[in-house]
């Protein structure tokens, strides 16, 4: 039987999304009437643009090389392919929070000392001085442990996206004397994207939450501002709701621009 149009447009309304909104103003008007919340959220507000550097950083890195290593997974080279799954198998079966400790500590120093290796004669001309551990700050290595570890998963989500597009298109391309890069740019990527976009925004949603891991090296994110603040005045349930509330502003509002986004990419297709 067929569902009213009332019906159906009542159950279609996102009353998840009104009963959040109201709970989010009346926590912003809670916090702005404490003395207490309003100074941990001062406190924990400091650690959001390093957040936010961090996340658009590493995803841009990760979307680049991703993309990367999802066109040598589907070339034409049977090494280069290897190559890519052994990528994406290796990095995706290694925890973030390990990967991290490992870029940071293990990796950072063997790059510096492959870095003075290779640069030697350069450093004894006296062109430039020696790279030590300590210049490569805690920030870049946790950007580029979020880099590599998100890198594997958005390849993949390159490559379903790539794959789905239909292959008489691609042969209809090919029969114009398209080039394969033309192919790509003109054909495959734009109608691919509206198939990357969902998960490709659920995996930027993710790192946002990820990225707080980055606190465990002393970045001084919301994460870290908040361990900091509840450290040194034992508030651990005050301040660490101040931090959920910050991550949840952030992810909500950021699930909902993307889903906007897909939305009005829908509609320009249709048209």
């Amino acid at each position: 039987m067929a569902t009213p149009a009332s019906s159906t447009s009542k159950t279609d309304f996102p009353w998840w999304l009104a009963v959040a909104a109201a709970l989010a103003v009346a926590a912003a008007i809670f916090i702005a009437a404490s003395d207490l919340y309003a100074q941990v959220f001062a406190t924990v507000a400091k650690g959001i643009g390093i957040t936010v550097f961090v996340t658009m950083v590493a995803f841009a890195l990760a979307s680049a090389i991703g993309l990367g290593i999802a066109l040598m997974g589907l070339s034409g080279s049977r090494w280069l392919r290897q190559i890519a799954r052994f990528y994406v198998e290796i990095i995706r079966g290694v925890p973030m929070l390990v990967l991290l400790f490992w870029i940071a500590f293990a990796g950072a120093p063997a790059f510096v000392a492959a870095w003075n290796a290779v640069t030697a004669p350069l450093q004894n001309a006296g062109l430039f001085g020696e790279l030590l551990v300590r210049d490569v700050s805690l920030l870049w290595r946790a950007i580029m442990a979020l880099t590599i570890g998100y890198s594997a998963f958005i390849s993949e989500v390159f490559r379903a996206g790539i794959q789905a597009v239909e292959k008489g298109q691609i042969e209809a391309a090919k029969a114009l004397g398209l080039t394969r890069t033309q192919r790509f740019r003109l054909i495959v990527f734009p109608q691919a994207i509206r198939t990357i976009l969902p998960p490709l925004g659920n995996d930027f949603v993710a790192m946002v939450k990820d990225s707080s891991l980055v606190s465990v090296l002393g970045v001084a994110d919301i994460t870290q501002m908040g361990k900091i603040y509840a450290a040194g005045s034992f508030r651990f349930f005050e301040t660490y709701s101040i931090v959920a509330y910050i991550y949840l502003i952030l992810t909500v509002g950021l699930s909902l621009a993307l889903r906007g986004l897909e939305k009005r990419l829908r509609r320009q297709h249709e048209q």
